[in-house]
């Protein structure tokens, strides 16, 4: 397995990072947060146009660019690192993934050229409780008819779901229970029967909505009752792809850190010479490059699809998310009172790593699974 980048690799992230820099400064963040689309459609024209990164992990044969999953990670990374406000976690990390394990050969040639190009912004909504992001827990029933489905119930927490083209909801056959019965199906943002409200969420920089599903019509994807199989293998690779975009932001607050430590002066002197500052730097560097050695290992291990996969998945997940947190927390320290401040943008990172730190599950749900996943291989 590959665990460094080529020189290709590294010269893509210095056009995504460049891309990020001039499109996504915090002055932009901050305007775009307070809206209720949340992005800036014109960046993400010029995002898919320009860069093609929509369809960065989509095949050729789809109208991707027909990268492997470490591109998307690195797409991710620099994202994070510069908290782009834009539907494309949504639309490629947990979509686009969605559409290309679980969808017919006809369906992926439908559905994923459109979202490739970022025409269609496409979303999956899954989870029904805040608490618990298992999928045997679905309580959204698809009852057959004689021209499709229709859903019934609510998701919550679906990420840019108040503006989705396409929902992939998940969805159980009425009676089934626990991973029985589990399906994807596939409805248009504005259909018949679904009701959409924006959430208002700790972290404005990731739009949240809560669907309605009322008799909703919905066309089965892929196979029936077939959920069980593909979506444990699709919301691993969206925990991986997270964890990518979780790493990013930590080494910006790494970053940021070191930054104002070597600029503020107190007693004298610049507080980058004291110790205790020294040793909070050191733990962050240390905590920051063994997240990104996860994360990478787990990218990897996606484009291999190594029998390790689900076990690193909840391994990088979880790292990634406690370091976030703690060098969010830790920059605010080092900052000391202007940290707290509306104006400086810390903040906005460490609601971002709060609110990935609990999306796709936290830390302490990824090391239970970590456990069950070792045990089931041993």
């Amino acid at each position: 397995m590959q665990f460094t980048f080529t020189d290709e690799q590294e010269e893509f992230r210095l056009i995504v990072r460049r891309f990020m820099d001039d499109k996504s400064p915090s002055t932009e963040v901050r305007k775009l947060m307070d809206s209720e689309a949340g992005y800036d459609p014109a960046v993400w024209q010029q995002l898919s146009e320009e860069l093609g990164l929509p369809g960065i992990h989509i095949p050729e044969a789809y109208g991707g660019q027909g990268f492997g999953f470490v591109e998307l990670c690195i797409v991710l990374e620099e994202m994070g690192r510069a908290l782009l406000c834009a539907p494309y976690f949504s639309a490629t990390a947990l979509a686009a993934t969605s559409i290309i394990h679980a969808g017919t050969e006809e369906q992926k040639l439908s559905l994923l050229p459109d979202i490739a190009t970022g025409k269609t912004l496409a979303t999956l909504a899954f989870n029904e409780s805040s608490d618990n992001w298992s999928p045997d827990d679905t309580a959204l029933t698809a009852t057959a008819t004689d021209n499709g489905f229709l859903l019934n119930g609510e998701k919550s927490y679906v990420v840019d779901g108040h503006i989705a083209d396409l929902l992939i909801v998940v969805a159980r056959t009425p009676g089934s229970t626990g991973s029985d019965g589990l399906s994807l199906f596939t409805l248009p943002g504005n259909g018949d029967g679904i009701d959409r409200r924006l959430l208002k969420s700790l972290d404005p920089t990731r739009k949240l909505a809560q669907i309605e599903f009322k008799q909703a019509p919905a066309t089965l994807l892929g196979e029936l009752n077939t959920g069980a199989e593909t979506l444990p293998h699709i919301l691993d690779l969206a925990a991986i792809a997270l964890a990518s975009e979780m790493v990013g932001g930590a080494q910006k607050m790494l970053s940021s850190a070191i930054d104002y430590a070597q600029l503020r002066m107190q007693f004298g002197r610049l507080i980058g010479s004291f110790q205790a500052i020294k040793h909070k730097c050191a733990d962050m560097l240390l905590d920051v490059e063994l997240a990104k050695s996860s994360a990478y290992y787990a990218a990897a291990a996606a484009t291999d699809n190594t029998d390790d996969l689900p076990a690193v998945a909840s391994l990088s997940k979880a790292y990634a998310s406690d370091t976030y947190m703690k060098s969010a927390a830790e920059c605010l320290q080092i900052h000391g009172g202007i940290g707290f401040t509306w104006e400086n943008d810390t903040h906005l990172y460490f609601k971002r790593a709060k609110s990935s730190e609990v999306f796709l599950g936290d830390p302490n749900y990824h090391r239970d699974q970590l456990v069950l996943r070792w045990e089931n291989q041993a």
